[in-house]
């Protein structure tokens, strides 16, 4: 899997989508102006561009034109909300338009289905024998198919790129299920029992007092 490269000329934006990103198990790299990134792109290899419109010295129209041969995919996150930039961000070849501000959990949401549609940051993820294709949305344990519901893929998926990290209740509710969990409620419980006995992970997948769960470090 290849970072994604975040372009915007505001570090405290820029340092929170690498965060968001980080959070979910992607690797980033970041540049505060068209110039570094310009450089960033012609010496490295980038499974998806973040890239703000109005940047000091190259701007992101014009990083765009530089983008486009590589093949790299783009998302432009910008300020300019007009119909005009959208459309003309659209045209150039970008695949998405994101309008700042904007929620990490909808930046996330956005990231995953670009890479997902360009077949990029598919990189196998392995654990406990283990091995799921995120494109392909396949699960194997020691070779043999195991079949999960798509919330069930989607939890694995979290556990996988944050190994080893508590992860908060709330957190994952609303990576998986995209909202609050309701009081009372044992939906997370559940899928995560259906898991340790689905794939044999009842003693990788630990519960942590009053935090949520965490998936071990393979050692």
């Amino acid at each position: 899997m290849n970072p994604i490269l975040i372009v915007d000329d505001e570090r405290p934006i820029a340092e929170l989508i690498e965060l968001t990103l980080l959070q979910a198990g992607y690797q980033c790299e970041i540049a505060l102006d068209g110039d570094t990134a310009a450089d960033k792109i012609e010496a490295g290899h980038y499974d998806l561009i973040l890239l703000d419109i109005m940047l000091p010295g190259v701007d992101g129209y014009e990083l765009m034109e530089y983008i486009q041969p590589t093949g790299t995919p783009v998302i432009f996150l910008t300020a300019k909300g007009m119909l005009a930039d959208r459309v003309r961000g659209l045209r150039m070849g970008a695949d998405d338009y994101m309008i700042k501000p904007f929620e990490p959990l909808e930046l996330l949401a956005r990231v995953e289905s670009v890479l997902r549609r360009a077949g990029r940051g598919s990189g196998l993820l392995r654990a406990f024998d283990v091995v799921v294709d995120p494109t392909a949305r396949r699960v194997e344990k020691n070779g043999v198919p195991v079949a999960l519901t798509p919330r069930e893929f989607d939890l694995l998926v979290l556990l996988l790129r944050n190994q080893g990290i508590a992860l908060y209740r709330d957190v994952m509710y609303e990576r998986v299920w995209g909202g609050e969990e309701e009081a009372g409620s044992r939906t997370l419980d559940l899928h995560i029992q259906r898991l340790r006995k689905k794939l044999g992970l009842a003693d990788q997948i630990k519960t942590v007092y009053k935090v949520g769960y965490l998936l071990e470090v393979e050692t």
